[in-house]
C-alpha cells in the first residue's frame, strides 16, 4: 500500500505576543490559515523508517521532523514499525511557513492510515504538540485563532480563498534570533482582535483587515533582515490589498482580491511564488 499526501503550508495573518513563559517560549495569539503551496510525501510500509528527500536519501536521526513524527507514534504505542518515506520539498526553509511542522503533521495522518492505528485526530495532536507549536494546527488546517504557543485553536467555520503572492527574501530567518530580537529591542505587545480579522476575512473586506491586523515579530525580523520591510513597501507601491509577514519571517505575502492583479505583481517581484489561501486539501 502506498499513500501520497500534501503537507500544506500555512501563513499568520496576525501575530500577537502576549507574554513571556518561564519555559522559555511565549504566549500567542495568532490567526493562521493553510496555502495551497505544500509538499508532497509518500509512505510505504517497509521494516525500517527511511526518508528521502528530492531523491536523496537522508540520515534518520533524532532532528528531522518526518522521522522524529515516525518514532514518536512508535514511541507511543510502543511499536516497532517502519516505513518508506519520500518527500518532494516545495515549501521554502526557515521562512515562517511552518514547512517542517506541515510534513510532520502529514507524517502523523499518514501513518496513522498505513498502520491502521485508528488514533482520533485529538490524540495525533497531542503527539504532534511535542514536537512542533505549530503542528496541531497543520494537522487541523483551514482558518483558525491559535492561542497559548499555538496548541489552544478555535476553528472558524469557512476558509476564504485570496490569490497569494509571496517572497522568501535573504533564505530565511531563524525563528529563536527572531524572538532573541524581540525580547531585547523592546518592542511593545501589540493586542489584535482576532475575531474581527478573521470576520474582515470571511467577508472579503482585506482593507479591514489590513488595519486589524499586525505581526509583533516584524519590526524585529526587519531590524535582521532590512529586505523584508522592503518587499512590504514594493507590494504595496504594487496595489496589493493586504500585505503581511508570515510567523516569524522570512516571507512576506501579498493578497489580493483577483487572480489577475496578483499575477501581474508576482511578474514584477523576482522569486516570488504564486499561490492562494484554502481549507484542508484532502
Amino acid at each position: 500500500m502506498r499513500l501520497t499526501l500534501h503537507a500544506q503550508a500555512k501563513i499568520n495573518w496576525s501575530l500577537s505576543i502576549c507574554g513571556e513563559r518561564e519555559d522559555g517560549y511565549h504566549d500567542l495569539d495568532m490567526l493562521m490559515q493553510s496555502i495551497a503551496l505544500s509538499d508532497e510525501l509518500s509512505f510505504e510500509n517497509a521494516r525500517w523508517i527511511t526518508l528521502s528527500v528530492d531523491g536523496q536519501r537522508l540520515p534518520c536521526g533524532d532532528r528531522n521532523l518526518v522521522v522524529r513524527a515516525a518514532n514518536a507514534l512508535n514511541e507511543a504505542l510502543g511499536l516497532h514499525r517502519g516505513a518508506r518515506i519520500t518527500l518532494k520539498k516545495h515549501i521554502p526553509a526557515r521562512a515562517g511557513l511552518g514547512g517542517g511542522s506541515a510534513d510532520c503533521a502529514a507524517t502523523l495522518l499518514a501513518l496513522n492510515r498505513l498502520w491502521d492505528l485508528n488514533l482520533p485526530l485529538r490524540t495525533l495532536m497531542q503527539i504532534g504538540l511535542k514536537l512542533g507549536a505549530d503542528v496541531p494546527f497543520c494537522l487541523q488546517r483551514g482558518l483558525a485563532r491559535a492561542q497559548g504557543v499555538g496548541e489552544i485553536l478555535t476553528p472558524c467555520a469557512g476558509a476564504p480563498d485570496y490569490p497569494l503572492v509571496m517572497v522568501t527574501p535573504g533564505g530565511g530567518l531563524s525563528t529563536p534570533q527572531v524572538f532573541k530580537a524581540w525580547s531585547v529591542g523592546g518592542y511593545p505587545m501589540t493586542p489584535v482582535d482576532t475575531p474581527a480579522l478573521a470576520a474582515a476575512l470571511l467577508t472579503g473586506d482585506l482593507a479591514a483587515a489590513q488595519r486589524l491586523a499586525h505581526n509583533d515579530l516584524e519590526a524585529p525580523a526587519i531590524s535582521l533582515m532590512p529586505e523584508i520591510g522592503e518587499l512590504i513597501e514594493r507590494f504595496r507601491a504594487l496595489g496589493a490589498d493586504f500585505v503581511r509577514m508570515t510567523g516569524s519571517g522570512s516571507t512576506v505575502f501579498a493578497a489580493f482580491h483577483d487572480e489577475a492583479r496578483a499575477r501581474a505583481a508576482a511578474a514584477q517581484v523576482p522569486g516570488a511564488i504564486l499561490t492562494h489561501t484554502s481549507g484542508p486539501i484532502r
